[in-house]
């Protein structure tokens, strides 16, 4: 039986590998959830896969686990990132927590000209990107990268990687990603009043950018994240 409890941990993996726990760890380990020394854990570090571990030291403010045996080997997930323009918080959130449970390797929050937040919390968000992978099984851990404005991100952009521009202009258009789509790929979503002319105008200009449509009705900005990463998925990605 699989332990019920994973963690991530920012250490190496491997057999008979001692685990040292950081304060919070042990808090949640220990203080919530009530665990003690023989338990068994599930860690992973984004690297190594998941392994099982025994609880051997248990305190209020640190302990430490030792490495049994590994219980499932490294992920490989495509190299799908996810471009977004913050929204409210807790709809920030949901897209932070669905895009890493989906799979995706970097989220890249954009400021466009109609985003409404002007900043972000890195950690916070990067939290949340990793309790979602404890939570739902996945060994690799998302990337929250620091708030970047669009035009600077298109501007250093990497033309190798190809962009899923979805835009809400086209609604009622073509939402197939069907043949040339690179498996190194990103989609962008953009904030609760859409794209300027402007934007959208280079956005189409670049040889690197797939325009589509995300069905007949204009989607909430959390919504369309999940609706785009799933087309790509089934498209381009690991769910065909």
């Amino acid at each position: 039986m699989r332990p019920k409890i994973r963690l991530f941990v920012d250490q190496p993996l491997g057999a008979e590998q001692s685990v040292q726990l950081s304060r919070d760890h042990a808090h949640y380990l220990f203080g919530v959830m009530r665990q003690s020394v023989g338990v068994e854990v599930a860690l992973f570090n984004g690297i190594d896969g998941e392994w099982r571990a025994v609880v051997d030291e248990a305190g209020k403010r640190g302990g430490s686990l030792r490495c049994v045996a590994q219980s499932k080997t490294q992920d490989v997930v495509p190299d799908l990132w996810l471009l977004f323009a913050p929204i409210k918080k807790a709809r920030t959130d949901f897209i932070v927590e669905k895009a890493a449970e989906m799979g995706v390797r970097r989220i890249l929050p954009v400021q466009t000209e109609f985003t409404n937040a002007e900043r972000i919390r890195q950690d916070r968000l990067q939290a949340h990107a990793v309790e979602a992978a404890e939570q739902c099984g996945n060994t690799v851990v998302a990337e929250v990268a620091p708030l970047r404005r669009l035009d600077e991100v298109l501007r250093d952009w990497d033309p190798s990687r190809q962009i899923v521009f979805c835009d809400e202009a086209e609604a009622g258009g073509s939402s197939a990603l069907t043949g040339g789509l690179a498996t190194c790929g990103a989609v962008l979503i953009g904030p609760e009043g859409g794209f300027s002319d402007g934007e959208r105008a280079r956005l189409k200009a670049l040889d690197h950018v797939t325009t589509i449509s995300l069905g007949p009705r204009i989607l909430r900005a959390d919504t369309a994240a999940v609706a785009a990463l799933t087309l790509w998925q089934h498209g381009v990605g690991d769910w065909r």
